[in-house]
C-alpha cells in the first residue's frame, strides 16, 4: 500500500457567483476572517501529512502561486518592525521549497477534466483531492482521518455528511453498507439523484483519496452533466474494479462558492477564535435584536 503523499487543488474556476468581487481576484482568495479561503483548505492537507501540494489553476490564478511562494520584502519588513508573532505564523503557513506545483486547466470542462489535467504530476500512486469551495470546522481535519481509514482499507475513500433526506436529490449520494472501522462500504454512487430515489441521505462533502486509476477512466470519459467531464461518473466506473469507503465526517461544511455559504463560515470561524469570539458574540446578538423590528414591517405589510 503506497502512501497518500499528494493532493490536487481545483482552483481553475471563475467564481461568478462572486462578481463583482471575482472579476480581479480568484475566489480562492476571498478571506474567511483573516486567511484565504485556499489556505484553510491547505492547512487541511498540510495537517494530514500531504507533501506535494498540486494547484490546477486557470487564467488570472497567478495570485495563488503568489500567495504560496516566500516574500521576502515582507517577512524582512515584519521582522524590523518586531513583528515577530505575524512572521512566525506566516512561515508556518509557508510550503518548503518544491512541495507546490502549478498546472493549467486551458479551458473549462469541468471537475474529472481538471483532475486529469493532474495526472503527470501524481503519477502512478495514490492521491488525496481536495474540493477548495469547501472548508471545515473541527478540532481535527477532515483529510487527516481519511487517511487514517485509507490506511485501513487501502483503497479509494470519500468524505461524506448527512443531509436532510428531502435535499437529497441536490447532492452526489452514496449507499451505505457495512461498518468498516472508521468509515464504511459505499455500495453505489448516485449524482443528484430524483427525489425519493437516492440509496441514503449520505452526500458527498468535497474530500477525495483516490487511487491513480481514476486518469486513465477520466482520459476516456465522455462529457455528463452540464456537457462537463464529471468525476462522480468516473469514480462510478472505477467502483466497479475497487471498492470505495465512505469517511462519515461529523464536523461543519461551509461551501464558500456561495455567498450564502461563505458568509457563514466568516461568522462560524471569527466565534471559533478564542480572541475573536467575545466581540463576534456581542456583535451577533446585537444584529439579531435589530432585526426583529424588520421583520414585524415585513409581516405588518
Amino acid at each position: 500500500m503506497k502512501k497518500v503523499r499528494k493532493a490536487v487543488f481545483p482552483v481553475a474556476g471563475l467564481g461568478t457567483r462572486f462578481l463583482p468581487a471575482t472579476k480581479a481576484i480568484p475566489k480562492e482568495m476571498l478571506t474567511v476572517v483573516d486567511k484565504p479561503v485556499i489556505q484553510y483548505v491547505v492547512d487541511e492537507a498540510r495537517e494530514a501529512g500531504i507533501e506535494h501540494l498540486i494547484f490546477v489553476t486557470g487564467r488570472n490564478k497567478a495570485v495563488i502561486e503568489d500567495h504560496f511562494d516566500v516574500q521576502v520584502e515582507l517577512y524582512d519588513t515584519l521582522a524590523q518592525r518586531g513583528r515577530d508573532a505575524q512572521l512566525e505564523r506566516l512561515k508556518r503557513m509557508q510550503p518548503e521549497p518544491g512541495q507546490t506545483s502549478f498546472t493549467r486547466q486551458q479551458v473549462p470542462l469541468g471537475l474529472g477534466h481538471a483532475v486529469w489535467c493532474a495526472r503527470d504530476i501524481v503519477g502512478n500512486e495514490p492521491f488525496a483531492l481536495l474540493l477548495p469551495d469547501m472548508i471545515m470546522q473541527s478540532e481535527r481535519g477532515c483529510m487527516a482521518s481519511m487517511i487514517e481509514l485509507y490506511e485501513t482499507t487501502g483503497n479509494n475513500v470519500i468524505a461524506v455528511q448527512e443531509c436532510d433526506p428531502k435535499d437529497a436529490h441536490k447532492y452526489g449520494i452514496v449507499g451505505k453498507g457495512a461498518d468498516t472501522g472508521t468509515g464504511f462500504e459505499v455500495t453505489e454512487m448516485v449524482e443528484k439523484p430524483p427525489q425519493g430515489t437516492a440509496p441514503s441521505n449520505f452526500y458527498l462533502n468535497g474530500r477525495y483519496i483516490l487511487q491513480p486509476d481514476i486518469f486513465d477512466i477520466l482520459a476516456a470519459q465522455e462529457r455528463g452533466a452540464g456537457n462537463e467531464i464529471q468525476l462522480t461518473d468516473a469514480m462510478v466506473k472505477l467502483q466497479k474494479a475497487q471498492p470505495f469507503y465512505g469517511y462519515h465526517y461529523t464536523g461543519r461544511t461551509f461551501d464558500c462558492g456561495s455567498p450564502e455559504g461563505f458568509v457563514a463560515a466568516n461568522i462560524a470561524f471569527a466565534l471559533w477564535r478564542p480572541d475573536l469570539n467575545a466581540a463576534m458574540s456581542e456583535v451577533v446578538a446585537q444584529f439579531m435584536e435589530e432585526i426583529k423590528p424588520v421583520e414585524r414591517r415585513a409581516v405588518a405589510r
